[in-house]
């Protein structure tokens, strides 16, 4: 049972690498699509009490954002692995630039995640704490050892 935890601004590839690595293992949980934090709390702790694997697909910029994640999966036995999306900010605002209706976020939304991001480190708790980045369209992925 894995608990995988991204953490990265607005447009840097996340449900992106969700839909290519995860969509067939882990359910995704995200404030995106389930719209208040009432309904995330009950999904996650559903996949917890079931034994489900899954992905927290949000932005998740501080360590206390997640803290509540990874104490509660520890809790039920779950390896908790976090994935950090590297990207500068310019890049993260064009490619925003280019979605559509909701799913284009306003510039001072993309900004202020960006300014309160907070790197995630192992001490954190992740048993595995991966760096990805986007380089010519494909996803680079770093793991960061102990």
């Amino acid at each position: 049972m894995e608990a995988i935890i991204f953490c990265g601004i607005q447009a840097a590839g996340k449900s992106t690498f969700y839909r290519e690595r995860f969509f067939k293992s882990h359910l995704r949980i995200s404030l995106d699509m389930l719209k208040t934090r009432h309904r995330e709390h009950l999904i996650f702790n559903a996949c917890l009490e079931a034994k489900q694997s899954l992905v927290v697909d949000n932005t998740n910029p501080t360590i206390a954002d997640r803290a509540k994640y990874i104490s509660a999966a520890k809790t039920h036995k779950f390896k908790v692995i976090g994935y950090f999306f590297e990207t500068d900010l310019a890049a993260a605002l064009a490619r925003n630039a280019a979605r559509l209706g909701k799913e284009n976020i306003p510039v001072v939304g993309v900004k202020g995640t960006y300014n309160k991001l907070e790197i995630p480190t192992l001490e954190e708790g992740f048993d595995e704490l991966y760096f990805v980045k986007i380089v010519d369209n494909q996803f680079e992925i770093q793991q960061i050892m102990p």
